[in-house]
């Protein structure tokens, strides 16, 4: 396969995807950072073959919010693509350090495992990492499959874990559809079970998000002592009512572990 250009990559084409300003925003990001010293207006110009007028549109809001400097000639990264790179970074670092333990939780329940965050933007949780079980009828979903919160163990476990504000603007803004005949949709029960969570100290969803599937997901807490992330296991629902007190037994182990672990190293996601 040829090698693409730097225009290529800047430029995109409708082929393979992606909107040209995107395109072109990536590529002025990739072009300043392989430039320690910055680049001109001309300089870019050339670099990414952009016409300057389309450039200046791009880079004068960048630079007002901080992603970029210009010191009257030449365009630098600034703080805000910084603390960006840094939160990627975080997310990246956390899933490294998270995975020995899910790797053992995995070998312990012969489950599905997998550990997910709150998108408090689109009030989803979305997975960083699964290991699926070996069975072959067993709880699947790829890297990144993003989730509801109410009808979830997971997603039910970090919204009781949010605060309060930001809860009661979740239960403002979703429409809490039923998934299945078990799924909780009024607001007065969803607020009931997030208190029962934070008793119990982990959250169960049997049947709610699909009929045969069940979950039990337990917190990792951060250096701060708030919630980081969701430790869960999936499970066909009649193995997982067979196997729970294990299940629960195992997960809280591991997941109290890996706070600890959490606590005494410097990975925080934002």
């Amino acid at each position: 396969m040829p090698k693409r250009s730097q225009a290529d990559v800047v430029n995109g084409d409708k082929e393979n995807g992606g909107p040209r300003s995107l395109t072109r925003l990536l590529g002025l990001f990739d072009a300043l950072a392989r430039s320690p010293n910055g680049l001109t207006l001309a300089e870019l110009n050339v670099t990414l073959e952009s016409p300057k007028s389309s450039l200046l549109n791009l880079l004068r809001p960048l630079v007002n919010d901080g992603y970029l400097n210009h010191d009257g000639s030449r365009y630098l990264l600034g703080p805000a693509v910084f603390r960006l790179a840094a939160n990627v970074m975080s997310v990246w670092n956390f899933s490294k350090v998270l995975h020995p333990y899910l790797e053992e939780l995995a070998n312990r329940c012969h489950e599905t495992v997998y550990v997910g965050i709150l998108d408090r933007e689109q009030g989803v949780i979305t997975y960083l990492q699964v290991i699926e079980s070996a069975h072959s009828v067993r709880y699947s979903m790829p890297v990144g499959t993003s989730r509801p919160l109410y009808c979830t163990a997971a997603g039910r476990l970090l919204l009781a874990h949010a605060d309060r504000e930001w809860q009661e603007e979740y239960m403002r803004r979703t429409k809490m559809e039923p998934r299945t005949p078990q799924t909780i949709t009024r607001k007065k029960e969803l607020r009931a079970e997030l208190e029962n969570v934070l008793q119990k100290g982990y959250s169960v969803s049997v049947g709610e998000l699909m009929r045969e599937s069940a979950g039990i997901a337990a917190p990792i807490f951060g250096t701060d002592g708030k919630v980081v992330a969701a430790l869960a296991i999936g499970a066909p629902s009649d193995r997982f009512e067979q196997e729970r007190p294990l299940l629960q037994e195992a997960l809280l182990d591991v997941a109290t572990r890996a706070s600890g672990m959490m606590r005494g190293s410097s990975p925080v996601l934002s």
